[in-house]
């Protein structure tokens, strides 16, 4: 598919949970005009306590510089992981603009604040060590996540994310993101935004809060989803790990007539 514009985010970079062959899939199926890279693209908290950096992490940053090279337009707002980026804001890497927030006005009028979104959380910006502590108790669900994710496959099953579904059954998270949906979209209106597009919370989501667009990108660790610009100026959000599991079942019931014929011809050899 081409879109003309394409919204990631905390992809987390030189994490062990970051999803990168997911995104590397996503962009081998998807292009854009103009892709805004959200925030978190790369983790320097957790780089700064370990290195960890394979091939595939080194492929997508590569992948977004060939997209700018070839003429797309990329912006990059730093989050709170990678805020070391908000040190080089006005500046280019390779076609790449480092930018703080940015106005973006979809083809069909509507304009929309674009900002990571972790100076709206409090415990961000009030308790910084917290948010620290509660980065190291991420990490090891993450770690436990990915540990889970292989036991699954080796029984045929696709990847899920343990952590986000715990996620969703704390009540107490719950409630944080309902007051941070809340908090930008009362930014967004006193801006005269008509919406604001946002990631940080790992919570992918679309909905209208009493006249806002509320657009938050999701992840590329629990939920794997990006949000993209039609040719009609609508968004949509992507869930890339839902539809690579439609996809790979979708194989394999095509698949399924052929390998019951193999089976059926093996035993016959055997009999």
């Amino acid at each position: 598919m081409r879109y003309r514009t394409i919204f990631l985010s905390d992809i987390h970079l030189g994490t062990r949970g970051c999803q990168a062959a997911l995104l590397l899939d996503f962009l081998d199926h998807n292009q854009a005009d103009t892709y805004y890279l959200v925030g978190d693209i790369f983790d320097g908290w957790r780089l700064r306590r370990g290195w960890h950096w394979p091939q595939a992490h080194n492929d997508v940053v590569q992948e977004f510089l060939a997209r700018a090279h070839d003429g797309a337009q990329v912006y990059y707002i730093p989050g709170n992981h990678d805020e070391i980026m908000r040190t080089y804001l006005g500046t280019h890497f390779g076609g790449i603009e480092v930018v703080r927030q940015a106005d973006f006005v979809s083809t069909a009028g509507a304009r929309y604040l674009v900002t990571h979104g972790d100076q709206f959380d409090a415990v961000v910006v009030n308790a910084k060590w917290l948010a620290h502590l509660g980065d190291r108790a991420y990490g090891f669900a993450l770690w436990l996540n990915t540990w889970f994710n292989r036991a699954r496959r080796l029984w045929g099953g696709q990847y899920w994310s343990l952590s986000n579904w715990a996620k969703q059954q704390v009540k107490r998270a719950v409630n944080h993101i309902g007051e941070y949906e809340a908090v930008l979209t009362e930014e967004a209106r006193r801006g005269g935004y008509d919406g604001i597009i946002c990631g940080h919370i790992h919570s992918a989501n679309m909905r209208d809060m009493n006249g806002i667009s509320y657009v938050n990108t999701g992840d590329w660790v629990e939920s794997c989803t990006a949000v993209v610009e039609r040719e009609d100026g609508s968004l949509q959000l992507v869930d890339w790990a839902a539809m690579t599991r439609r996809r790979q079942l979708v194989r394999a019931l095509r698949e399924a007539p052929a390998r019951r014929k193999d089976r059926a011809r093996r035993r016959k050899q055997a009999a």
